[in-house]
């Protein structure tokens, strides 16, 4: 037998797995590009440079790459989800109608919120858990963007509101298969979701009641401080980004390093990943107090973050640097990688 038909064998396993290699990272370069396009496109909208349509096409470029990456970490179908982002983009900006474009840009806030909580990966320590949160949000500041470039007729709280209460749905749905339904939820999970679940309430409950029935004397109050840190700081977090997102988020992904029900626990991250996608919705407030504000809010919610998983270690481990060490060693819990699919 020759040499080349010895070899023969080898080399063909060899070039069929580089064939297969770049045909996988194909979509994801792909997806990459698109995403630097469509972001590229919304900053010169953004700074008033180039030509009108810019921001709107930015818009819709991050809508259709947002939904396919989503589909695809989530295990559906992304060339189809993709194709019908991009055609409800482009009869929404075609319409010219409000309602159209008001929709695309409350959808475009929800999508980003959940992919910003779906792209994060377990993290077994503190700093880890801090870059989890900080890509997320950075998902969904990109989100912000593309939300505020379809130009939509909103009226502040609402969109906010609407936002909100369809990224959280979105991410329950998915949570649900993710976190293996409600029974793998355990007795810790089951109080952790009903402590998020109690804080979101009182949390939007309470900023409604003073907003519309609150005393003189008590909003007076408060302005007077979120007077003071925007004089002085520039921005003021917002509330729940600060209390109950950040915080949800950072002791969720710790979590999922252990356990598969902290999949729970980061559906509420997206009290923090809404409101950064929503945050250029306020025409009174400047790119730059938003940013702050987003900072601040991350800043804080990451020291209320520290406290849970310092409570959670105390409580359920053991005491001890050594032991704390070796815990941390051991949260090896398997997960696809940030961006392959989840199921």
């Amino acid at each position: 037998m020759s040499r080349a038909a010895v070899r023969s064998p080898t080399r063909a396993p060899l070039e069929q797995r580089i064939g297969e290699l770049g045909a996988s990272r194909a979509p994801f370069s792909a997806w990459v590009v698109l995403i630097g396009l469509g972001t590229a496109a919304l900053v010169a909208a953004m700074v008033e440079v180039g030509p009108d349509w810019l921001g709107v096409t930015g818009s819709i470029v991050i809508a259709t790459a947002y939904t396919s990456a989503l589909a695809a970490r989530t295990g559906g179908r992304p060339f189809v989800f993709g194709a019908l982002a991009l055609l409800c983009g482009l009869v929404a900006v075609l319409s010219d109608q409000d309602i159209l474009l008001t929709g695309a840009a409350v959808s475009t806030s929800a999508l980003a919120a959940v992919l910003g909580v779906m792209i994060t990966v377990p993290a077994s320590g503190f700093l880890a858990s801090a870059r989890e949160c900080s890509v997320a949000l950075l998902c969904a500041a990109v989100g912000a963007m593309a939300t505020v470039g379809f130009e939509p007729a909103i009226q502040k709280e609402r969109f906010e509101y609407v936002g909100l209460g369809l990224a959280l749905l979105g991410a329950l749905v998915l949570v649900y298969r993710l976190g293996a339904g409600l029974h793998g939820l355990g007795r810790r999970g089951l109080v952790v979701v009903a402590i998020g679940g109690v804080v979101l309430a009182a949390t939007l409950l309470y900023a409604e009641m003073l907003r519309q029935y609150g005393s003189s004397g008590l909003v007076d109050e408060l302005l007077t401080w979120v007077r003071w840190s925007r004089d002085h700081l520039g921005a003021f977090p917002r509330p729940i980004e600060t209390v109950l997102g950040v915080p949800a988020l950072a002791y969720g992904v710790h979590m999922r390093a252990r356990r598969r029900q902290g999949w729970w626990v980061c559906a509420f991250g997206v009290a923090a990943t809404s409101p950064t996608a929503t945050a250029l919705a306020n025409p009174a407030v400047s790119v730059t107090e938003a940013t702050l504000s987003v900072v601040y809010g991350l800043v804080v919610g990451l020291l209320v973050g520290w406290v849970l998983i310092r409570l959670d270690l105390a409580l359920t481990g053991n005491r001890g640097r050594r032991s704390r060490v070796a815990e941390q060693a051991a949260a090896v819990r398997p997960e696809p990688g940030r961006f392959s699919p989840l199921l």
